[in-house]
């Protein structure tokens, strides 16, 4: 093999994105941006690196080590290279924009991480995302709810499902406990994982300090998920600690209010939890994840302005590869040529939005990104559009 042949190949799990990969991601992108337009949301660009402190501040140890860092030449400071949005969308709320009603937001980029959070995944991902500020109803919450649902049915994704739970109830059932970091991620671990043997070893190790009615509700979460059944059974048999009987009422609320969608309940599934400061919830649609967000109050807190916050995000390029390929776009073909009519003619075309593809000589045959159904050709004295047979 020779030596220079390694210098084209990319780094794992980083991939070039192909013509025809590409005009579905892109069309995407602006189907989704439309959407949130239409819900009254702004479109924002932060910087896609930033010094690190600032990227990294209040986001928790899983978000640094997922970050990519390299050093300023100019300043000789650390930067970091976005491995999230949301940190930088509640910094441009907090100390940009500084509004002191609802704001609403949504952006679109690329963010880098160290390594893939799922088998197969790219460290790369093209994040779509939209957040609202400065609500605490839960009214925000389901408006993130259905706007990822418009955007994912205007994609054209059916049969979607809403899958939620509410970090509250385990803080609740644990209320008075000072655990350490490990264990506390340890419980969740085992909780994500329905590991009943190593969630009652963990319990156990808490000694006689949790009192048996939290103990017996941790315990029964690892059975409490599935459709709205879940959250009467979830009311029976959970004690009465704080925070929650009124994580289940909101999330019963929130299920009467998406009526147009299937629902479910995994009470146990807190994945993010360190994140989320309230509801969760996750849309699954065609055998995949799809969107993931919920509520994060604290988001903004570490810039000096603890506003109420929802949203989601998404990542384009694996909703693309989740969706049957997308017909090719209708284009015309014409003929190159110096013929000034000619070029009048493909000129007028292209300002109506039409796709000319000018064929090249000795190209005439060659396939493209377009699918050419007409031609424009030369009619009793007058360039015309005519079908292709």
């Amino acid at each position: 093999m020779p030596a220079w042949s390694s210098s084209w190949q990319l780094p794992d799990q980083i991939a070039d994105v192909l013509p025809f990969e590409a005009r579905h991601i892109e069309e995407l992108r602006r189907l989704f941006l439309d959407t949130a337009r239409c819900y009254g949301y702004e479109l924002v660009m932060p910087p896609l690196l930033e010094h690190l402190e600032s990227l990294l501040t209040g986001t928790g140890e899983a978000l640094d080590l997922q970050t990519f860092k390299l050093v300023d030449q100019l300043s000789g400071r650390t930067l970091g290279l976005r491995a999230d949005t949301t940190p930088q969308v509640a910094r441009i709320d907090a100390h940009l924009l500084n509004r002191n009603g609802v704001a609403r937001l949504c952006y679109c980029g690329p963010v880098l991480h160290t390594r893939a959070d799922r088998p197969h995944a790219t460290r790369e991902p093209l994040q779509f995302g939209a957040e609202i500020y400065g609500h605490a109803g839960l009214e925000a919450d389901l408006e993130a709810q259905l706007l990822a649902l418009d955007c994912l049915r205007a994609a054209g994704v059916a049969d979607l499902l809403v899958d939620m739970a509410d970090v509250r109830i385990v803080a609740g059932l644990l209320s008075g406990e000072a655990l350490s970091t490990s264990t506390l991620t340890a419980i969740h671990a085992a909780l994500a994982a329905k590991d009943a043997g190593e969630l009652d070893s963990l319990l156990s190790g808490l000694g006689g300090s949790l009192c048996a009615a939290s103990r017996e509700g941790m315990k029964a979460l690892l059975q409490l998920y599935g459709d709205e059944k879940v959250l009467i059974e979830a009311e029976k048999v959970l004690p009465p600690m704080p925070g929650v009987h009124e994580a289940l009422q909101n999330l019963k609320w929130l299920a009467s209010h998406s009526p147009d969608v299937k629902v479910s309940f995994d009470l146990a599934d807190l994945r993010g939890y360190a994140y989320y400061s309230g509801t969760r919830f996750a849309i699954y649609g065609q055998g995949a994840e799809l969107a993931r967000g919920g509520r994060y109050d604290e988001v903004g807190a570490v810039f000096g302005r603890n506003r109420p916050a929802a949203g989601f995000s998404l990542d384009l390029k694996e909703l693309a590869s989740a969706l049957p390929p997308r017909p090719l776009k209708a284009a015309i073909c014409a003929p190159w040529g110096n013929d000034t009519a000619l070029n009048a003619a493909i000129a007028r075309l292209r300002a109506t939005g039409e796709t000319v593809t000018c064929m090249l000589p000795g190209h005439e045959s060659e396939v493209n990104e377009f699918d050419c159904d007409r031609e424009l050709a030369l009619m009793a004295g007058q360039w015309a559009v005519r079908p292709l047979n």
